[in-house]
């Protein structure tokens, strides 16, 4: 029986996560779950799973709540705190890190720090704090388990695989939305618009980052942290259909990829079996259907945040962390309507133009960083408007 602790039950990797455990009652049990804002729906899952602990994010919310599920005796948490509660509680074996942006980083390094597994798809807690988050997995010996479509694609592609046989990663993105759209209309691109994604329903954040393919830069670097392979061995390439997730390139020539549906409970049931596979009734790959399969160079005048997320890995240090805040902020900004699609870009270079590298961050300089840039790009969408 897996223990199991969700960070982000309510939301899209959460509720799918839930349904691979709906199928699977007799290999799971449920400990933790914690959301944002959707009260709603997370009384729901706590009625449903009845799990030890769960955590909401305001302490008013936490109160009502506490009310009701008080007398089936689950503890009722909320803030960072409550997030660490549920993510280090003593019965847990493994945490799914679901939570969006940066502040899954904390809750996910105390889950490490106190011997848990983790299945990440929460990829700014490596983009923010990679080399951090590196040392406590050897320091602990806990597994980090990939769940990105990409980087379980990859993961499998390298079972048994040596290490010296690898000449790159490649990692696949769909292109979004505006992969076909002229530059020059970039700067009239409305929010319902960056939303419209062809191939994947996911939540706000991260398909405005798909459709910036900010995303698949934040891919890269979570990749250079999980595999342990430099830069310089890992590519993009757009591949439009979404059926091949990822690939591996072996020193022979070799090229091997993952195919499957664009369906994320796929990989995060792998992530949650591993090392075993479990039989599902989720649909095949209809390969007979495939007429054709596209792949294209990715064109950084019309999507500048790959290029920046590459530049940023390259700097390493805090820079990924600045990366990671400014696009924050400006990604919020753009669903808000406060700054132009195209802003997200300049936002996030301006940042990291005057950014004061800390080239090995204790985590201290890592928060600093992430709490200055955030600031900084806080401060350029009030000019921005101006």
């Amino acid at each position: 029986m897996k223990k199991i602790a969700i960070l982000g039950s309510t939301g899209s990797i959460g509720v799918n996560a839930l349904d691979v455990v709906r199928r699977f009652r007799d290999k799971f049990e449920v400990i933790g779950l914690s959301a944002g804002r959707n009260i709603g729906l997370l009384r729901e899952q706590a009625l449903e799973f009845r799990p030890r602990i769960v955590s909401v994010a305001d302490e008013n919310e936490a109160t009502n709540l506490r009310k009701e599920l008080n007398n089936l005796g689950i503890q009722v948490g909320y803030g960072e705190t409550g997030l660490i509660d549920v993510s280090t509680h003593p019965d847990v074996g493994i945490l799914l890190s679901a939570l969006v942006g940066a502040k899954g980083f904390l809750p996910t390094l105390k889950a490490i720090s106190a011997g848990k597994d983790v299945a990440l798809a929460n990829k700014e807690t490596l983009v923010v704090a990679g080399p951090i988050i590196s040392r406590e997995i050897s320091r602990m010996n806990t597994r980090l388990l990939p769940v990105d479509s990409e980087h379980s694609a990859i993961w499998q592609c390298l079972q048994g695989a040596k290490k010296e046989d690898i000449r790159k990663l490649i990692l696949t993105a769909s292109g979004g939305p505006f992969l076909s759209r002229d530059l020059a209309s970039f700067d009239s691109i409305t929010v319902p618009q960056a939303l419209a994604h062809p191939n994947w329903r996911m939540g706000r954040k991260i398909t405005i980052d798909s459709a910036t393919l900010m995303n698949k830069g934040l891919e890269m670097i979570e990749a250079h942290y999980l595999f342990d392979e430099p830069p310089e061995k890992l590519e993009v390439i757009i591949h439009p259909q979404s059926v091949i997730h990822s690939m591996v390139e072996f020193v022979d020539g070799s090229v091997l990829a993952q195919l499957g549906i664009s369906d994320m409970r796929m990989p995060i049931q792998y992530a949650l079996s591993y090392p075993e596979r479990w039989k599902n009734d989720l649909p095949s790959v209809q390969l007979t259907e495939i007429r054709n399969l596209q792949f294209f160079e990715p064109d950084f005048k019309k999507f500048p945040c790959l290029r920046l997320a590459q530049e940023a890995l390259q700097t390493g240090g805090t820079m990924t962390a600045v990366l990671n805040a400014a696009n924050e902020i400006a990604v919020e900004s753009f669903l808000t309507e406060r700054i132009p699609f195209s802003g997200i870009q300049r936002i996030v270079e301006g940042a990291m133009e005057i950014h004061q590298v800390v080239s090995d961050p204790a985590l201290e300089d890592v928060l600093e960083a992430d709490r200055w840039a955030r600031q900084h790009a806080g401060e350029s969408v009030v000019q921005m408007q101006a």
